[in-house]
């Protein structure tokens, strides 16, 4: 792209954006934006860093209040954010916030047990404490698959307690499981390989009977029971779902990763179903990672055969669905070298000059809004490919083209997206040495 063309879109771009200064009313344009919108998407540009958590808590405080959302859904696995579910509903035994964040215990465990996410936690346990005893407290929900041993054993609690003959018949089933233990991996390259047998029939047959007997379990105690009936239903799901998830790893990326975002945003429809059937129009804001989250067919992904929620959720809900990214230009982040590792405060390089954030940073402006459904010249041009950057709970910044860029269609991808150019790793709860002694100055400004 020629200077001088450059030049104009930056300049364009800094007319088009809305300067957010930290004031009560900096988010009211986004707010009209949103409307009567049904389902808010709101991605980041990374699992690691703090001002994406915080903006994002900012903007759903006011859905909450506002616009009357009652459920936040996350990037998380079903069973470990029902317990803060639970907690922020006052239906359990857990004494303060840190205790309902107890499940979180696997890799990636800051992306949430952090400062951000106990803080918000806090917030709407006091929330819905205040709220008139009748009113419909605001959940928190997982949508993703990767507790599949967890699930196991929640279906298997549930039954227990409401029928332990089908329990014993659950048990049976699942034991199909047993011999790979809490090894996903290892029974998903077994079964591909044709070294053990799946166990697919199993869960599935399981699913399915606990869906037989829905009108005899959820309706013995009133909403309390339903409630426990289609938390230990989403188990059985997930079972199902990750089961397939495992198998496929080894067929290729593009069907795990089809498998995944259908398994959340089927998750996401049974939650808005059970909802409504509670009464009044369900209203849920979703947070996942910006790759989940904007339209897939709107880039490099949807062209290799890719689908994602973002794109599941549009097709579904149309204009009642509202999609926004994050993105950053420069600062620090919390994430690991590899799958597993430990949490490590990274310096995050400045973006490529080809990219999305490069554009933003040039505009000079530490932080805006930009309103992609509102048409005009800026939304076009954002609508022509640049590459975007994508840091998940690794980043390698060694191999930073190759391993978190991919080219996108910026309107096309977000209906508004939030530029927030020097930005700070999150604060996880549990700091490790690397964390702790990384390089990152003190004075440095304050992973899919």
């Amino acid at each position: 792209m020629p200077d001088v063309t450059r030049t104009k879109l930056t300049d364009a771009v800094r007319e088009a954006a809305y300067r957010l200064t930290g004031t009560a009313e900096d988010y009211d344009p986004l707010m009209d934006l949103i409307g009567d919108a049904r389902i808010v998407l709101i991605g980041e540009a990374s699992h690691g860093t703090h001002e994406f958590y915080e903006q994002r808590i900012e903007i759903t405080k006011r859905l909450i209040q506002e616009k009357g959302f009652t459920a936040v859904a996350v990037e998380a696995d079903w069973p470990d954010a029902y317990r803060v579910n639970r907690y922020v509903r006052g239906v359990n035994d857990d004494a303060t916030a840190v205790e309902a964040l107890g499940e979180f215990q696997d890799f990636p465990i800051w992306m949430w047990r952090n400062t951000d996410v106990l803080n918000f936690i806090n917030w709407l346990r006091q929330y819905n404490d205040a709220l008139p005893q009748n009113a419909r407290k605001v959940g928190f929900y997982g949508l993703d698959l990767y507790s599949m041993h967890a699930s196991i054993d929640a279906v298997l609690g549930y039954l227990d307690k409401v029928d332990p003959d089908a329990a014993k018949q659950a048990r049976s089933r699942y034991s199909c499981f047993e011999h790979f233990r809490e090894d996903t991996q290892t029974y998903g390259y077994a079964t591909s390989v044709g070294l053990a047998e799946s166990c697919e029939d199993e869960a599935v047959n399981q699913l399915i009977e606990l869906q037989r007997r829905t009108a005899e379990y959820a309706q013995r105690d009133g909403q309390v029971a339903e409630d426990e009936f289609f938390y230990a239903e989403q188990n059985a799901r997930l079972v199902k779902n990750a089961e397939e998830y495992y198998r496929s790893m080894f067929r290729g990326r593009v069907s795990s990763w089809n498998i995944r975002d259908r398994h959340m945003a089927g998750t996401l429809d049974g939650l808005v179903a059970h909802l409504e059937q509670q009464g009044n129009q369900a209203k849920v804001v979703v947070w996942e990672h910006n790759s989940h989250l904007g339209d897939a067919r709107a880039t490099e992904m949807g062209d290799a055969g890719e689908f994602n929620v973002g794109q599941l959720v549009r097709e579904r809900y149309g204009r009642d669905a509202i999609l926004i990214g994050f993105s950053t230009y420069t600062g620090s982040v919390t994430a690991a070298s590899d799958w597993g590792a430990s949490a490590e405060l990274k310096r995050v390089r400045p973006a490529l000059p080809e990219s999305y954030e490069a554009l933003f940073h040039n505009t000079g402006l530490p932080r805006f809004l930009l309103n992609l459904r509102d048409g005009g010249e800026v939304v076009k041009e954002l609508r022509k490919p640049r590459l975007e950057r994508a840091i998940g709970v690794i980043y390698r910044p060694d191999t930073e083209r190759m391993s978190h860029y991919f080219r996108t269609r910026l309107s096309d991808q977000f209906d508004a997206v939030i530029h927030i150019d020097e930005t700070r790793a999150v604060e996880p709860l549990e700091r490790t040495a690397r964390w702790e002694t990384d390089e990152v100055p003190e004075t440095f400004p304050s992973a899919l």
